[in-house]
């Protein structure tokens, strides 16, 4: 047997630490990286206010956020030469955004923009009246938009998913599309602070993980490292055990608190597991909730990253050492814990602290649980009358008890009862699938106008699937679940009174369509014509005139449709003229009345005198 191969056994008093030579994989992107190869994507100093693994709602940040003075229309450069190879213009996400593929097999992405540049506008804008479509994704070609290092490309903004204006750029593996982090690459950022450590979490890991809150210890800095003040000793009455840290990352000079980019933990100076944020793929960002006590955070707390990898977690930010990171503690000595956390820059700060096993601390109120349990790594299934829900394997991160619960509604839209599985505070990785059994007769013309709602921390609706007698539909999260006939069209706000409404004053037409279920689509045609009304944050439809609506008397035709098919039209005539705004009247000057006062007082003196 070749000795990477086999399992070697090292024993410390009686705590029992597994090495497994060979599962250490690193995602070292060592290779990879070529420091000075990119260059700033702006024309200002660089400043980032996120960096690469800054924890986000249900991802890892997989870029940086480069601060644009908090002002848009900022230029962006090509950060290395290479060619536009894709466009993007989505509602929330990334907003416009153009990738760059470049000769060393890496390509660049620009979010969050503005206006491309003029040819690449011209081009987009003309493929969205084709297609009738504001919303686009393109492709292109080695030879239509090649770029130089540089070369403006863009003008920054707050479109999508943006929050205030800024740059999100992202570095990635051309062929894997796996996100590499760029504070790697060596661009102008200056980094000598190390990261802050501000608690530590300790975890009972004899039960799940989302049947309990941690206990928890403040930690403090010293000259030699972080400690846990008047704690010699962390005596425990747990066997089995894990932790966690709350810790966040400042670059130098800025006051933003970002992600981490690695945490190990080491039991009597022996390596156990470590997490690292220098690569992670799209398709594996949303097991940062495996990373993280998600209920905790869901319930309004701080975002605790685990120094372990729970069940289910098939993610790749954490790498083995000797073991998952779970502590089994066998005997009654005392073990130097310590946890060593990095920033991109190298930066280390430590915490170290002695850990023993106190029997006297030991719960003694065990009790056998008989209840279901929903178990990580295999199919889940959830039967009642009528309501059943499937999760696949790879759902859970670690075992839940299913916590069910009916109730009668009175709502009058509603064709089935009110069926609540847990709460949202239990995360999914994959979608499940719910079915429920509908308590009312749908006639043949309402069956397909029918939709299954999820309500818990937001509100998620999805078209029904008839499979037989019962009605199906996926969701990402748990919560309660309620099946409804849509019998209500969407409603459109007025564009203005009259029988041709004047908007030569108006530079834009905003329409905020609503639905009691969501909007699916949005036409609009201006004299017959389809006509590009944006949807950026996903609520207003705007259309900023431009030299498709020429001055005159045109029409306009609006149709929103929902998601079962009900739609609304409305239309209308308007003018549109060049308009100047009317000069301000100017006050004529007053007259001086202090002066007629002084005027008439003289007068009386003089009377008198006479």
């Amino acid at each position: 047997m070749m000795k990477d191969s086999c399992h070697h056994f090292l024993k410390k008093g009686f705590l029992v630490i597994l090495l497994i030579p060979g599962i250490l994989q690193s995602q070292s992107i060592t290779n990879t990286v070529q420091k000075g190869y990119f260059r700033n994507p702006l024309g200002i100093p660089m400043e980032i206010v996120a960096n690469m693994g800054e924890l986000r709602a249900n991802h890892w940040h997989m870029g940086l956020d480069i601060r644009t003075n908090q002002k848009e229309n900022q230029p962006v450069y090509a950060a290395a030469e290479g060619y536009i190879t894709h466009i993007g213009i989505r509602p929330q996400s990334f907003g416009r955004y153009i990738i760059v593929n470049h000769p060393n097999g890496l390509s660049t992405l620009y979010a969050h923009l503005n206006d491309f540049f003029p040819a690449l506008e011209q081009y987009v804008t003309a493929r969205q009246y084709e297609q009738e479509t504001w919303a686009i994704e393109l492709d292109f070609g080695p030879q239509q938009f090649p770029v130089s290092k540089g070369q403006f490309i863009a003008y920054s903004g707050n479109t999508g998913g943006s929050q205030g204006p800024h740059l999100h750029f992202e570095i990635f593996d051309t062929k894997t599309t796996k996100r590499l982090n760029p504070l790697l690459f060596g661009f102008p950022l200056q980094d000598n602070v190390p990261p802050d450590l501000v608690k530590l979490a300790l975890y009972d890991r004899s039960i799940s993980v989302y049947e309990q809150t941690p206990e928890f210890f403040t930690v403090k800095r010293t000259d030699s490292g972080y400690v846990i003040p008047k704690m010699p000793v962390l005596k425990t009455g747990l066997q089995k055990l894990s932790f966690g840290i709350q810790a966040y990352d400042r670059i130098s000079g800025s006051p933003n608190a970002d992600g981490i980019y690695s945490a190990e933990l080491f039991v009597d100076e022996n390596a156990q597991v470590r997490f690292i944020i220098d690569s992670i793929d799209y398709a594996a960002t949303a097991y940062m909730n495996a990373q993280i006590d998600y209920k905790y955070r869901s319930n309004g707390g701080a975002y605790l990253q685990h120094l372990s990898r729970l069940p289910g977690d098939r993610g790749g930010v954490y790498h083995s050492v000797a073991g998952d990171g779970v502590i089994e503690l066998a005997d009654t000595f005392r073990h130097t814990i310590r946890v060593e956390i990095k920033d991109a820059y190298k930066n280390v700060s430590q915490l170290s602290f002695l850990l023993q096993y106190d029997d006297s601390l030991a719960k003694r109120d065990f009790q056998e649980i008989s209840h279901q349990h929903f178990a990580p790594n295999q199919v889940n299934v959830l039967e009642k009358p009528d309501f059943e829900v499937y999760l696949p394997e790879g759902c859970l991160y670690d075992t839940i008890q299913p916590l069910y619960y009916r109730n009668n509604t009175a709502s009058f839209y509603a064709v089935s009862g009110l069926h609540q599985l847990n709460d949202p505070s239990i995360p999914l990785h994959d979608d499940i699938t719910v079915r429920i059994k509908p308590d009312k007769i749908i006639p043949a013309e309402r069956r397909d106008k029918i939709i299954i709602q999820r309500n818990g921390r937001g509100v998620s609706n999805r078209n029904a699937e008839w499979q037989g007698e019962w009605l199906a539909a996926s969701f990402g999260d748990l919560g309660t679940f309620q099946a409804f006939a849509d019998v209500l069209p969407p409603t459109i706000n007025e564009l203005g009174k009259g029988d041709t409404i004047n908007l030569s004053p108006a530079t834009r037409i905003v329409f905020t369509p609503a639905d009691n279920f969501g909007i699916k689509s949005f036409r609009a045609e201006l004299d017959s014509q389809w006509i590009r009304f944006t949807n950026d944050k996903s609520r207003n439809w705007i259309y900023v005139f431009d030299e498709r609506c020429p001055y005159g008397i045109h029409h306009l035709k609006v149709t929103v449709e929902d998601m079962v098919g009900n739609t609304t039209t409305k239309s209308w005539w308007f003018k549109k003229y060049p308009y100047t705004p009317p000069k301000k009247k100017i006050p004529a000057k007053k007259k001086n009345s202090s002066k007629k006062k002084v005027t008439t007082s003289k007068k009386k003196a003089a009377v008198k005198k006479k």
